[in-house]
């Protein structure tokens, strides 16, 4: 089986304040914590990291150098899902599972990558998820409505991993232009069967500044 890791870099910071995937954490810049997992799981035919048009040839310039043409820079979209899509419409001719994760959660493991390519060979995709240990409710304004068995609840991460020819069936169906927070809700819309890899706590996302602080802590 071809793989491709879609890594996707091209958020434009308004939360954050800045471009936190090129902010320096512990002296090397936040992306490519992900990029070198990645890289050294030795499971990738081919390596995509989608950038923000304005960055893409510096950043170009500084993964040639450090890893050659292993590593395929591009430019990203509107929004995290453009640059998903891209990410996987450029990838190989060759590919048949694209692995795709956000360069803003830089503690992705080797073997959460390999479990979730894994869980791929009797499904059609499979995502990274933890279950919830907090009570959850459901409200509309700020009234509680009910209480959700937290049992059943996951709160999805990355990597997510598809059969290429299947995500590219929701593209056709224009399942990319409804309004999704992940890629597995499009898969998931179409019907195919999605399974969870327990993930890890380390594996957050950066998205505030005490997330930074966070992952500063990690590193110690």
């Amino acid at each position: 089986m071809f793989s491709t890791a879609v890594i996707t870099a091209g958020g434009s910071g308004q939360r954050f304040g800045e471009l936190k995937q090129f902010k320096k954490l512990n002296g090397q810049p936040l992306y490519e914590y992900s990029l070198k997992t990645f890289i050294d799981v030795s499971l990738f035919g081919e390596i995509i990291l989608v950038v923000p048009v304005e960055n893409q040839k510096t950043i170009e310039q500084q993964v040639k150098k450090k890893y050659r043409s292993l590593v395929k820079v591009i430019v990203g979209g509107m929004n995290r899902q453009d640059s998903v899509k891209n990410g996987v419409m450029n990838s190989s001719s060759k590919t048949d599972l694209v692995v795709i994760h956000d360069a803003a959660r830089p503690f992705i493991t080797k073997k959460l990558i390999k479990d979730c390519i894994l869980a791929c060979s009797n499904s059609d995709g499979a995502i990274i998820a933890l279950q919830s240990f907090d009570t959850i409710k459901y409200s509309k304004s700020n009234v509680v409505e009910k209480t959700i068995d937290r049992e059943k609840v996951w709160m999805a991460q990355t990597p997510q991993a598809f059969i290429k020819e299947k995500i590219l069936e929701a593209y056709n169906n224009k399942l990319d232009e409804l309004i999704m927070t992940d890629e597995s809700s499009m898969m998931e819309s179409m019907g195919y069967k999605i399974k969870i890899v327990r993930g890890s706590e380390n594996n957050f996302k950066i998205t505030t500044d005490d997330d930074w602080k966070r992952a500063e802590m990690v590193l110690g």
